[in-house]
């Protein structure tokens, strides 16, 4: 319309949400992708080891096949909008593990772990399935978060009351089944960081005191986060779990970073970090026996004593090469007790070779950015902090596990995420996976006009 000569443009209508493609299709293609590159590897050690497909091949294929249909289903009905990459990279790691797992197997007939690994992979699944039925909105984990801390810690004092295993002590053991609670406990424990943060993230990035041009936040609003956090992980070095311990106090310095918009919170942590790891390195005789071997990881050939574990890891990646030996011919499970739990990346980096290793890396590096990515586009603070975490657990493992085995950094008791042998590490690494698909989902759903703040 026009007044006194001007032009007035009338506001146009809201314009309609753009539905986003749903990529649904893309996802169920990866998958079958996924499952097929895991049955060739079972066949191809088969193969290499005795000359003939292996016999289990084909209920190998259909029950990873079944679980990854059952999976998508419910990403299908329930997370239409979900990271089409997500699950299919979930079950391709999960499924070389499996591989893995059984290739060292036929090695070791008098203790076999593929058939246990199936199993958990399968209640794994199942989790999945129904975290991604039942929670319709991430949001709702915000309301429990001191549940979970509660929950967290006392999984994370369990295992004081039973024997040590491998000088740490870390397990339940009851009528022949084995629990590593602490994997269960660093989901919670981003559950719990992610909704304080959330919650004070104002008041922790511009209330406080500058000390050394770091603005700290006051005592009450800072105090009893770092509280959950110091009683965890003293806990922890309590019993000798000191990979894990690591992993919080990354976890809880990235969220700290993240919710603050602090650059400085990094440096801080880097600091403390190595001013603990000296300490402790130092000081406990355990964690000290693991710095030695990593500062002289051929001593022990020196000394006429054979090569120990560090040792014998970096023997097999050698040996591998640019593109492996080959599934079913390398020679790691010399590596020992540790083979198919701690080193099973030796096993990976000596068949696969530095190809199949990078292709590994690449895998975990684009299931922990297609996290990153899901958080930075959610608007509520909870969501974006809980995907940051989950996905830095994630990367925060694999660093510290491919570290340890490649002599980078002293070895700590970790299991690599859906590789290695560990019920408790590929249940909790699914649960995380399913997490991620919900917060994706909402991410993407704001595309779509649902309402996510």
């Amino acid at each position: 319309m026009t007044n006194a000569g001007t032009t007035v443009a009338e506001a146009d209508p809201a314009a309609a949400p753009v539905p986003l493609p749903r990529r649904r299709g893309i996802e169920f293609t990866l998958i079958v992708l996924a499952v097929l590159l895991s049955v060739y590897g079972y066949c191809a050690v088969g193969l290499a080891k005795n000359g003939n497909l292996p016999p289990g091949a084909a209920g190998y294929g259909a029950g990873l096949g079944v679980l990854a249909l059952l999976a998508h289903i419910a990403v299908r009905l329930r997370a239409p909008c979900a990271d089409p990459l997500l699950l299919p990279i979930g079950v391709l790691l999960n499924g070389l593990g499996l591989v893995l797992i059984y290739r060292l197997d036929l090695e070791t007939p008098a203790d076999p772990a593929a058939p246990t690994q199936l199993v958990w992979s399968a209640l794994g699944v199942t989790l999945f399935t129904v975290v991604v039925l039942l929670l319709r909105d991430h949001r709702t984990l915000q309301r429990y978060a001191y549940v979970c801390v509660a929950a967290a810690l006392a999984l994370l004092i369990l295992p004081i009351f039973f024997p040590a295993v491998n000088g740490a002590r870390i397990w339940i053991r009851i009528a022949g089944f084995s629990i590593q609670p602490g994997e269960f406990a660093k989901v919670l424990l981003a559950v719990f960081f992610a909704a304080y943060l959330a919650a004070n993230r104002n008041a922790l990035a511009y209330t406080g005191r500058r000390v050394w041009r770091v603005q700290l936040p006051t005592g009450r609003v800072l105090g009893p986060i770092v509280a959950v956090w110091l009683l965890n992980v003293g806990v922890l070095v309590l019993e000798r779990d000191l990979g894990t311990s690591l992993l919080f106090f990354g976890l809880f310095v990235v969220l700290l970073y993240v919710a603050t918009g602090r650059t400085r919170w990094i440096a801080v942590g880097l600091v403390l970090a190595s001013f603990g790891a000296v300490a402790v390195g130092w000081l406990e005789p355990h964690v000290h026996s693991r710095v030695e071997d990593w500062l002289h990881p051929f001593a022990s050939i020196d000394a006429g004593q054979g090569p120990n574990q560090l040792a014998q890891s970096l023997f097999a990646f050698a040996a591998g090469g640019v593109l492996g030996t080959g599934l079913g011919l390398g020679h790691s499970v010399l590596i020992g007790f540790a083979t198919k739990s701690d080193f099973i990346l030796a096993t990976a980096g000596e068949e696969l070779g530095f190809a199949g290793l990078s292709a590994i890396f690449l895998l975990y590096g684009l299931l922990v950015e297609r996290g990153f990515r899901a958080g930075l586009a959610l608007r509520d603070p909870f969501g974006r902090l809980l995907a940051v975490g989950l996905a830095s657990i994630v990367a925060l493992q694999v660093f510290v596990i491919a570290g340890g085995v490649t002599g980078l950094i002293p070895l700590t008791g970790m299991a690599m995420p859906f590789l290695a042998q560990g019920g408790s590490s590929v249940v909790t690494n699914w649960a995380i996976v399913a997490l991620l698909i919900r917060v994706s989902d909402s991410a993407r759903g704001q595309g779509e006009g649902r309402s996510t703040s």
